[in-house]
């Protein structure tokens, strides 16, 4: 097993070794994909990083930011009842993947030197917890945050119009609401819709990874669950009460959230750097992953120590978790050229 495993042509660029904890929350087994350093940063140890995926993805979809930031210990989890984790027998809602990442960092012993990253559904996941636990954390990482209800907004018909698919495929009978989340046009539809891409070879790893991993869950109740839990909060809900530092890194062409609202969801939070890509929508995990890392890594450099980190070997798992390393895997296709951010 890789940590890049699936098809060829949409396989992620791990030349990074990761080890797979499995650890068991609540009486499920949950699956985190640990990234120790690669290089050595100047003046000490980088900051870990734990992060947050986005609704229907798992941890491939951050693959290619983990690649681009070599200085930092980087954990990417699937999201329970996402991937290879498995799902709650409570419902799967936004204080439940928060308690989650509350869990995660406890278990895997990281510090209040850890910067929680967070990507769309993840940023709402991320900024709940940070709010709530604002002591728990140096930083918080927001790529393509959430900064308006999806019912609200030019994007409120399509919301909507995707809820009733999702509440359609969970009434269905299994199999034939199992296809329908499934079915190979939809997703290559929806794939299409979000990726802005102009580089053939990066869109054809869009789709392949779409493809391999967008219909990678438990149930059909816990996609319904997670989707209107995607749709039902933002992270201007918990914006006031974010004390650390936050960086927001928006899209200019994002059909999810309008530049309007990110400067409107950087104005409510109390210390916020907001960084806006060129020419990429809602992917910037797949599109733009070196600039996003960039951002991140300048940012990092200006947030203060919040103590020494805990001490954790990351070639060995904590006592109440199981390990295994990983092999790298085959590269994707040449990432898009570099363009400065705004």
């Amino acid at each position: 097993m890789t940590a890049g495993s699936g098809p060829a042509v949409g396989a992620v660029r791990t030349e990074r070794t990761a080890v797979v904890r499995t650890v068991p929350w609540n009486g499920v087994l949950q699956h985190y994909w640990d990234f120790p350093p690669v290089e050595t940063a100047a003046g000490g140890a980088a900051a870990a990083v734990l992060m947050v995926h986005g609704f229907r993805g798992d941890h491939h979809g951050l693959l290619r930011i983990v690649e681009a930031l070599p200085r930092n210990r980087v954990i990417v989890p699937d999201l329970p009842g996402f991937g290879q984790s498995g799902q709650l027998d409570g419902a799967h809602t936004t204080e439940a993947y928060s308690s989650f990442v509350e869990h995660s960092l406890g278990v895997l012993a990281l510090g209040p030197s850890t910067v929680l990253l967070g990507h769309s559904f993840g940023s709402i996941v991320a900024a709940d917890f940070a709010a709530r636990h604002p002591g728990r954390i140096a930083a918080l990482v927001l790529v393509n945050p959430i900064c308006a209800p999806a019912l609200e907004g030019p994007s409120r018909l399509a919301s909507k119009a995707a809820e009733l698919y999702y509440v359609a495929a969970a009434h269905l009978p299994e199999a034939g609401g199992r296809a329908l989340l499934a079915n190979p046009l939809i997703v290559r539809l929806m794939s299409v819709f979000m990726a802005k891409t102009r580089v053939p070879e990066v869109r054809r790893y869009i789709h392949a990874q779409h493809s391999a991993h967008f219909s990678s869950f438990a149930s059909r109740r816990v996609v319904l669950e997670a989707f209107r839990a995607s749709i039902s909060g933002t992270v201007r809900d918990s914006a006031a009460d974010l004390r650390m530092p936050v960086l927001l890194i928006a899209a200019e062409l994002d059909d999810i959230g309008s530049l309007e609202g990110q400067r409107r969801l950087a104005a409510l939070i109390p210390s916020s750097t907001l960084s806006i890509l060129p020419g990429v929508g809602h992917l910037i995990h797949y599109e733009k992953p070196g600039e996003a890392a960039q951002v991140i890594t300048e940012f990092l450099a200006g947030v203060p120590a919040a103590g020494p980190a805990a001490e954790h070997d990351p070639g060995r798992a904590p006592s109440n978790s199981a390990g295994h390393a990983v092999a790298p895997s085959p590269g994707p296709p040449a990432p898009s050229p570099a363009e400065p951010a705004k």
